[in-house]
């Protein structure tokens, strides 16, 4: 059986962003649109990009990078599944000893409130705080 990858291994994955076609409305996204599906590091330096107290949030993030990337759309199902990946492998760095300063902020994103926060192994203590400490 194969060994499970860690959030870090996910997020360095060589992976090639696409655009796709939707043949039919998926989502939010009307069918005929070019949907722009990104890889984790790609949500990753968007993230990075976000400045200290600063928050964007989700659709604004997807609006983006399919501006970005020429297309009409964002994916909405596997951003969050990336978010999810930038947010568990720097969480990974944290216990690796890294500080928070050097990790990616994904608080600056993820809303606490977020069915995503509820997901993350950590919990949302880590979001709520940070953030916080940015608003001051």
């Amino acid at each position: 059986m194969a060994k499970k990858k860690t959030w870090l291994e996910k997020l360095n994955e060589n992976k090639e962003p696409k655009i796709k076609r939707i043949d039919i409305d998926f989502a939010d996204i009307p069918a005929g649109s070019n949907m722009f599906i990104a890889t984790p590091k790609i949500i990753d330096q968007y993230v990075k990009e976000i400045g200290f107290g600063k928050r964007v949030d989700l659709k604004t993030m997807r609006k983006d990078l399919a501006l970005e990337h020429n297309a009409d759309y964002t994916c909405p199902v596997t951003t969050g599944i990336f978010l999810r990946i930038v947010a568990e492998a720097n969480y990974e760095k944290l216990q690796q000893g890294k500080s928070v300063e050097e990790i990616t902020p994904f608080w600056r994103v993820i809303d606490p409130q977020s069915t995503l926060a509820q997901k993350l192994s950590f919990g949302k203590e880590l979001l709520v705080s940070q953030r916080d400490k940015e608003s001051t």
